[in-house]
C-alpha cells in the first residue's frame, strides 16, 4: 500500500520529528474552529455598558462569549484536573480559535519518546484531543452546532524571550482583534 501513492497524498506532520511531546517543557498551542466560524462569541469593547464593570483590566476588548465559548474556557481551565502533569499559563478564547501556553511538568521523565504516528498518551496530542473532545461532547449533548478544525498548531517554546513574546501575543489578542477587525483575523493563518 505504501508504494501505491508514493507519498503523493500524504500530509506531512507539522510536529518536530525528533521531539518528545510528553517531555518537560512549555508549549504554545492554537486550536481553530472549522472554517474559522465564530462559534465562541464576538470581541467587544470593555467600555460597552453591557459588559459590566471591568475597570481592573488594561485591555480595551474582551470576548462576549456564547455558551460554547464559556464551555471552551471552562474546559481549558480543567485540563490540569485530567492531566495532573500539566500547568496552565496564559490562554485566551477568541471567536474562532484558542491560544494557550501549556507547561508539561515532568522534570523526572527519563525516557525520550520522539514524536510518532499512532496512539498517544500523556503528551501534548492526548491533552489537545481530550480538550477538543470535551467541548465537542458538550456541543453534541446539548444540540449546539459546533466543529473543530481537524488539526492544531503547536510550538515548543525554547527561550525566555520567545516565551515572553508569545505571552504578550496571547494577552494582546483580543485588543488586536478589536482594533483591526477582519484584517487581524486574516493575518493569522494556522497550519492545516
Amino acid at each position: 500500500m505504501e508504494g501505491k501513492y508514493r507519498n503523493k497524498y500524504r500530509i506531512s506532520s507539522p510536529r518536530l520529528s525528533n521531539w518528545d511531546y510528553g517531555s518537560h517543557g512549555l508549549y504554545f498551542i492554537t486550536i481553530c474552529t472549522k472554517y474559522r466560524e465564530r462559534y465562541f462569541g464576538e470581541i467587544e469593547s470593555v467600555d460597552d455598558p453591557n459588559m459590566g464593570n471591568v475597570l481592573e483590566t488594561q485591555s480595551i476588548a474582551t470576548l462576549r462569549a456564547t455558551n460554547i465559548g464559556k464551555i471552551a474556557h471552562n474546559n481549558f481551565e480543567k485540563i490540569p484536573i485530567f492531566h495532573p502533569y500539566v500547568e496552565l499559563d496564559d490562554f485566551v478564547i477568541m471567536p474562532d480559535h484558542v491560544h494557550g501556553i501549556l507547561f508539561i511538568n515532568k522534570p523526572d521523565k527519563a525516557n525520550w519518546e520522539p514524536n510518532k504516528f499512532g496512539a498517544q498518551r500523556k503528551n501534548l496530542a492526548s491533552i489537545i484531543r481530550g480538550y477538543k473532545s470535551s467541548v465537542t461532547t458538550f456541543a453534541t449533548t446539548n444540540d449546539v452546532r459546533f466543529i473543530w478544525q481537524p488539526r492544531y498548531y503547536d510550538r515548543v517554546i525554547r527561550t525566555e524571550k520567545e516565551y515572553l513574546n508569545i505571552k504578550s501575543y496571547i494577552q494582546d489578542n483580543p485588543d488586536q482583534w478589536y482594533r483591526n477587525g477582519e484584517d487581524f483575523n486574516n493575518l493569522f493563518k494556522p497550519q492545516k
